[in-house]
């Protein structure tokens, strides 16, 4: 059985790694919050979006609590939906509905784990049958895990963006260093990288 107090942890940083994901929006454009930096696409809004998506499948449907209970879900979330649509916004898709469903989601996340002991048992619908019950306590890692991945995509493509970086406000967990001195640091790494090849 998991103690009350790692429960506890594991919500802190998943609320850390959500923190982070969304400040990886602010300042910045609608073009910027959308526009894909990877040859699969990836883009800050629609890491946002997938995780919305993430947090109300895992903590809601899998323990028979559906967020969509009283209203249609949107089409990017029904089981047939088109392949990767919660990974990108429509042009009708606001910033400001995406963020509002990702704090709600949040919510809804908080209320389930506060209802629910570590040992509650789920079934994951998307899951083959043979494993598909699982835990909350495995449900709650396995978030925490998804959400800390997705976030450090966002620290990249917010610094292809910008050059902006950091893990939170005020913590970049970098070592410090202006402009040149990283300039020079990349610089060290490309040379590092060409002649261990030319070596190889």
């Amino acid at each position: 059985m998991s103690e009350p107090n790692a429960q506890a942890d594991l919500l802190r940083y998943l609320q850390e790694a959500r923190d982070a994901l969304l400040w990886k929006l602010e300042g910045l454009s609608e073009y910027d919050v959308r526009r894909p930096l990877t040859p699969t696409g990836t883009n800050l809004l629609g890491l946002v979006k997938h995780l919305a998506r993430v947090e109300l499948g895992y903590f809601g449907d899998t323990f028979g609590r559906p967020f969509f209970d009283k209203e249609r879900p949107p089409a990017w979330y029904v089981d047939d939906a088109e392949a990767n649509s919660d990974m990108w916004a429509t042009p009708d898709e606001t910033r400001e509905e995406i963020v509002g469903l990702y704090r709600q989601a949040w919510a809804h996340t908080d209320a389930t784990v506060a209802a629910l002991g570590p040992d509650a048992i789920g079934r994951v619908p998307w899951w083959p049958e043979e494993r598909r019950e699982t835990t909350l306590h495995h449900i709650l890692v396995r978030v925490l895990s998804d959400t800390q991945r997705h976030a450090g995509q966002a620290d990249i493509v917010r610094e292809l963006i910008d050059g902006s970086v950091g893990a939170l406000p005020g913590n970049t967990s970098l070592p410090p260093g202006d402009r040149e001195w990283w300039h020079a640091h990349r610089d060290r790494v490309e040379r590092a990288a060409r002649e261990a090849d030319a070596a190889g």
